[in-house]
């Protein structure tokens, strides 16, 4: 290639204009000079005879002449490097012969040869093109001369002149133009003028030096009568904006802009008034909205191109535009004989203003058009305001039937042809209603508020206009008939309501904005009216009601914003208030359920304003402290009566018979009852979500109906609803705290489902993935594809559901298990996976040790709840079952010699049998540890097979000396023998205590913290106002058999020293007081203190009273633990009723657990809650920690509770009883009540 002859040259010349003129029609409709490169550049992908051209096969030839030998040893190179690895795919070997074959020097150099080679070619090829381009030039002129109407012949020398005839728009063609664009030359060489604009290149248009003459020529000439011209004007405007730069379009459109401006400030305009209204066939109004909705599209489109130009450009667009629509005419005359004004021509062609929504959407130009209207043109802002009040006061002043007609155009799919001054005023209203919506979403445009207007003494704030925008959803009238979605979509109340929403989306501008008492009275004067009976708001209706509770729901769904419905904005003023938004809301929902309302009975959209408000209620009763709230109302009978009712008449539709005239009605109506029975069942569902809603569900008796629809939904892998954000985690947690809630779990087949996709993961592997490479061994000992089956058991196997599913049921220990054989119950689970005590059983499993390392963990984790462990002792012998297997895991050496084979599974084991054999706190046990050290010892701890355990497992406990004698300790027990005053004699033992619990907390135990229990508690054994049950024998407090061990009573003996006397006679004093009842839980098994249905429901106070105030305090006081929890799928309350039942044994040391007890006893059960949120506060960054790599309840359940001191958060203790003990202790009084 270096020898590149004059004959060379012109072969290439040929090839290329063969390839030019192959693809002139793909290139001549290219829109612009890029589109035709990247046709171009994927000519292969779209031409078939790509490989034909002779171009093509030249620069193939002179590859291969150049490379071939290169890119054939690199082949052989990477063959022979990948024989001896892995295989590798032939996509692979291309692409890294292709990569160093790009990098290589001979691959450069060929390139730069290329290339110098081409620029030649072409070079001569734009010389010629040239020497044709004048030569045509000339011939032109001279053509000119003989025929005075023959302006746009092109013609070139060589066969590719049509190709090349738009190539090149010279100045003296512009000039031309410009010549017979002059009002003065015939039509018809206007009309060819303006042709041969349109068909030139946009680029050498607007390069051409008279282009902003060009501009000014256009502008003028849109003036012109004749509606062809003004057609063809307008088409050479369209092609520019879509075909041209910004620069450029920028000129145009803000000719255009200025030309409507000019026009509507020229008193020789025929621009309309509201009085004649406009008329579409008019030629002068076509003319006009032609030019608007030209203008608009460019709007619309810009803003998806204009950030890669310099501001100045789009700064220019949006001036002009908002120059345009500030344009106002003299007010002095009458209203109906005002000229309409630029804005409604906009308001006509985008009703919507989604001109403005996408010049709002990015800071770039969102921050130009709000500097603008605060600036210059602030009163296209108050107009809008003007317009929304003056359509808020019509509406007020005016009667329905006057109303109808105002939105029978908007949307309206039949063409009209004439829009009223009234309708227009419409119009004008919903541009003005987007307009300002979209203002509101930002910070600098709520800036702009307040707005003054004429005629008003006080100013528009953001409140007032939202409180406006509410109101128009109920005062706006709406039409009966009004049904189809394309009128309804320009409704005031429909776009109110939309506004409404977005701004909820935005939390920042929902908080600033929405949440304040005067948008929520103003969203709930309707509903109050409506239960008042009054006729405040005679023109609401039900979609009224329904857009209403849809913004409520929203709100309620936010933190900030169920707060404000709670409590109102003054939460802690202690002034007598109106009730709450929650209030109102529940009572009304309440009225709507039980059909105590009579003005919409019969109504077919009744059901769907039931479900609306509904959902409102179920935002305020899924949380704790919304709960109590709606608890007078008892929503949960009305939501269950209704349920009951929908599903009798389910249940009577008849089925179907062909040929009946009722097909058609049963058709229809199945549908919309079903739909409302599934409402009113996930409405009860969410109930569960708190522990004191789950008692209130169980009570309602459709607890098993409940799961099961939620079981379908996850089966469906629906959402429980809009906001339920983390799946159905935390109501499954809670569901199965409860052995109620654990049966209804199995009977849905949740249950079943859960354990057969557990199989499927950890044996089978998943069907729709193809095999091409065996499944790698798991790094971690529970594969990633297990984790979430894993975290679901446990948060499944609770003590109370445990007992429901596994006790007094045998194993199966079959004798052969076929390798299709499924389990499908927890019962399973524990004889395939945990208790492998024969071949059978291994020999079921593919991968034995992956699947018993998952069942050993799961088997750790269930049984540090400690009633659990018993169970499963008593019942399955687990530990020895573990010792038989570390037995055979023993390789013996020699005769004398036995050493334990380290492996996963036997340090697993290992594991597991010092935690479920050893006792005690963080700082009392020693677990070894689950990973191997490195080094030549990697696992130092000793194993083994037969009791008793190694006495490295445990840690030397440093005992206290007696120390009765300390001066602190000395007065505390000297106000005990003292008893004149008794409420005064108590309330100084308290404040001794907590002095001493500060300052000497190591002082409360062994004999003194004896004596300080047995004497506190004879005191207020003896004070008829300290005893919440009456006296009683010891045996008269234990009712039945309680399924699980006595923690209370054990730990109470410890403390007494294993006094057996000292123990019983404190409990028989003890369990007259109300703390007995959260400490000492067999003291209310089935009691008789209790009403009979939470008897029935066998849910404990701790749960539905203890936990459920935890849930709520935690959510106040530590709410990145709350949101931790609610994002494990977790419920705080499962690991409270874990940690109180067994009071901390295995989470605090021993002085702890007294101290939690002494602590409950002096100070009130409710420090048992405040305890709990001590715990949790001191886990924060642990907690955190654990969610991010999923493993919280794991965490939760086997860790200790490390470095937590009672008497550290002592202090802190105090603040929250100031603030939360009335609600509490009322509560915890009241479970000796009926209504919870």
């Amino acid at each position: 290639m270096a020898r590149f002859s004059g004959d060379d040259e012109a072969v290439l010349q040929a090839m290329l204009r063969q390839l030019f003129q192959s693809v002139k029609e793909k290139i001549r409709g290219a829109p612009s000079l890029e589109c035709a490169e990247e046709i171009l550049l994927h000519l292969e992908e779209t031409d078939e005879n790509f490989h034909n051209y002779e171009f093509v096969k030249y620069l193939r030839q002179h590859i291969c002449d150049t490379l071939g030998s290169m890119i054939e040893e690199e082949m052989e190179k990477w063959t022979s490097d990948q024989s001896q690895g892995e295989e590798s795919g032939y996509d692979t070997v291309v692409q890294q012969v292709t990569k160093r074959t790009q990098e290589s020097k001979e691959y450069k150099e060929m390139m730069h040869s290329l290339k110098n080679i081409m620029m030649v070619v072409v070079e001569s090829m734009i010389n010629k093109f040239e020497e044709d381009e004048i030569r045509s030039q000339e011939r032109q002129k001279k053509m000119q001369k003989e025929k005075n109407n023959s302006y746009c012949t092109d013609n070139c020398s060589d066969s590719d002149a049509s190709f090349n005839q738009s190539y090149k728009f010279c100045q003296g063609k512009l000039q031309l133009i410009l010549d017979q664009l002059d009002p003065g030359q015939p039509k018809e060489v206007r009309y060819e003028a303006l042709q041969m604009l349109c068909s030139a290149p946009p680029s050498d248009v607007l390069n051409c030096e008279n282009w902003t003459t060009l501009c000014e020529k256009l502008t003028m000439c849109l003036s012109d009568p004749d509606p062809v011209f003004n057609d063809r004007i307008l088409k050479f405007y369209a092609q520019t904006f879509t075909l041209s730069p910004l620069h450029m379009t920028k000129e145009i459109y803000t000719s255009l802009a200025k030309y409507l401006e000019l026009y509507f400030l020229s008193r020789e305009n025929h621009s309309p008034t509201l009085s004649t209204g406009v008329d579409i066939t008019n030629p002068n109004v076509i003319r006009l909205l032609k030019k608007v909705r030209l203008l608009n599209e460019y709007q619309k489109e810009a803003p998806s191109f204009w950030i890669r130009h310099p501001e100045k450009y789009m700064e220019e667009i949006v001036e002009s535009t908002l120059s345009l629509l500030s344009v106002k005419h003299d007010q002095s005359h009458l209203v109906l004989q005002k000229i309409l004004d630029p804005i409604y021509f906009l308001a006509l062609v985008d009703t919507k203003a989604v001109w403005f929504k996408k010049w709002m959407h990015a800071y770039y130009s969102r921050t130009v058009v709000l500097r603008l209207l605060e600036k210059k043109y602030k009163s296209l802002v108050t107009a809008a305001v003007q317009q929304c009040v003056q359509y808020f006061e019509l509406c007020e002043t005016m009667k329905v039937d006057e109303f109808l007609g105002h939105s029978k155009h908007c949307g309206n799919k039949q063409k009209t042809f004439y829009y009223s001054g009234q309708e227009l005023q419409y119009i004008y209203f919903i541009h003005s209603l987007c307009l300002l919506g979209r203002l509101l979403i930002y910070t600098q445009g709520r800036k702009l508020f307040p707005i003054k207007l004429k005629n008003r003494k006080d100013s528009i704030s953001v409140t007032d206009l939202l409180v406006l925008f509410t109101q128009l959803i109920y005062y706006s009238p709406t039409s009966p008939k009004m049904t189809a979605a394309h009128l309804e979509n320009y409704s005031p109340a429909s776009v109110v309501t939309e506004i409404l929403r977005i701004l909820c989306d935005q939390k920042e501008c929902a908080i600033e904005c929405l949440y304040s008492s005067s948008v929520i009275e103003a969203l709930l004067q309707p509903i109050y009216a409506l239960m008042k009976r009054t006729k405040a708001v005679p023109n609401c209706s039900e979609t009224a009601l329904i857009h209403i509770a849809d913004i409520l729901a929203r709100i309620a769904s936010v933190e900030e914003g169920l707060i404000l419905l709670l409590y109102g904005e003054n939460m802690n003023s202690s002034e007598e208030k109106s009730p709450t938004g929650a209030h109102i809301i529940a009572q009304f929902s309440k009225k709507l359920l039980d059909e105590d309302i009579c003005i919409f009975s019969g109504s077919e959209m009744l059901p769907v304003v039931k479900g609306a408000f509904i959902s409102v209620c179920r935002h305020i009763y899924s949380t704790c402290e919304g709960l109590q709230v709606s608890l007078p109302y008892n929503l949960h009978e009305s939501i269950a009566k209704a349920w009951k009712k929908t599903s009798l008449l389910s249940e009577r539709i008849p089925t179907p018979v062909v040929g009946s005239d009722s097909i058609s009605s049963i058709n229809l109506e199945s549908p919309n009852i079903m739909a409302w029975e599934e409402n009113l069942l996930d409405d009860l569902l969410n109930f569960a979500a708190t522990p004191k809603g789950l008692l209130l569900l169980q009570k309602t008796g459709a607890i098993n109906e409940c799961v099961t629809f939620m079981f379908n939904q996850y089966a469906k892998k629906l959402q429980i609803s809009r906001h339920q954000k983390f799946g159905y985690g935390v109501l499954v947690t809670q569901v199965a705290s409860t052995a109620a809630g654990a049966v209804a779990l199995q009977n849905s087949g949740f249950i079943n489902a859960l354990i057969t996709e557990l199989w499927a993961n950890l044996e089978c592997g998943r069907d729709d993935v193809r095999v091409t490479h065996p499944r790698s061994t798991p790094v971690d000992p529970i594969d990633r594809s297990c984790q979430k089956s894993f975290l679901a058991l446990v948060n499944l196997l609770s003590y109370p559901a445990v007992y429901e599913l596994v006790g007094n049921q045998d194993l199966p220990n079959k004798a052969e298990y076929s390798l299709r054989e499924v389990p499908t119950c927890v019962i399973d689970i524990i004889d395939r996976l945990i208790i492998l005590n024969s071949e059978a059983k291994i020999r079921s499993l593919f991968d034995y040790e992956q699947s018993h390392m998952f069942g050993l963990r799961l088997l750790s984790v269930v049984c540090c709840d400690l009633d659990t462990l018993l169970l499963l002792e008593a019942q399955y012998q687990v530990s020895e079952m573990l010792l038989n297997a570390q037995e055979e895991n023993i390789l013996e050496t020699s005769e004398s010699q036995r050493d334990f084979i380290i492996d996963g599974l036997s340090v697993e084991r290992n594991h597991v049998l010092v935690r479920i054999n050893l006792t005690g706190g963080p700082m009392e046990r020693i677990l070894p540890p689950r990973i191997l050290e490195k080094g030549d010892d990697p696992y130092p701890w000793p194993m083994f097979s037969s009791y008793p355990l190694p006495n490295c497992y445990l840690s030397e406990v440093t005992r206290n000396a007696d120390v009765r004698q300390d001066s602190d300790l000395g007065k505390l027990l000297l106000h005990l023998k003292m008893s004149d005053k008794q409420t005064e004699w108590i309330e100084n033992c308290r404040r001794q205590f907590c002095k001493l619990m500060k300052a000497k907390p190591d002082l409360i135990s062994g004999g003194a913290l004896v004596e300080l229990l047995e004497k506190f508690v004879l005191h207020l054994s003896e004070s008829p106002s300290e005893c919440y049950f009456p006296s009683v024998e010891y045996t008269g407090c234990l009712q039945g058999t309680y399924a699980g061990h006595d923690w209370f009573v054990s730990s109470l003996f410890m403390i007494m020293l294993g006094n057996k006397e000292k123990t019983f006679r404190f409990l028989q004093q003890f369990s007259r007081l109300l703390t007995s009842a959260f400490l000492w839980l067999p003291r209310l098994h089935i009691s008789r203190y209790l009403p009979n249905e939470t008897i029935k429901s066998g849910t404990h106070p701790i749960y539905f009273c203890s936990t459920h105030y935890i849930e709520m305090l935690l959510k106040a006081e530590v709410p990145l633990v709350f949101s931790a929890f609610h994002m494990s799928g977790f419920a705080p309350s499962q690991i409270c009723l874990q940690w109180i039942t067994q009071c901390f044994w295995n989470y605090l040391d021993w002085i702890e657990i007294c101290h939690y007890i002494t602590t409950c006893v002096f100070l009130g059960p409710d420090y048992q809650v405040y305890i709990c949120i001590a715990i949790f506060k001191h886990l924060q960054q642990d907690i955190l920690q654990h969610t991010q790599i999923q493993d919280l309840q794991v965490f939760l359940k086997e860790e200790a509770l490390r470095g937590f001191r009672v008497s550290d958060y002592f202090e802190y203790m105090e603040i929250l009883e100031q603030n939360y003990r009335p609600v509490l202790l009322r509560d915890m009084r009241n479970i000796r009540v009926q209504n919870v």
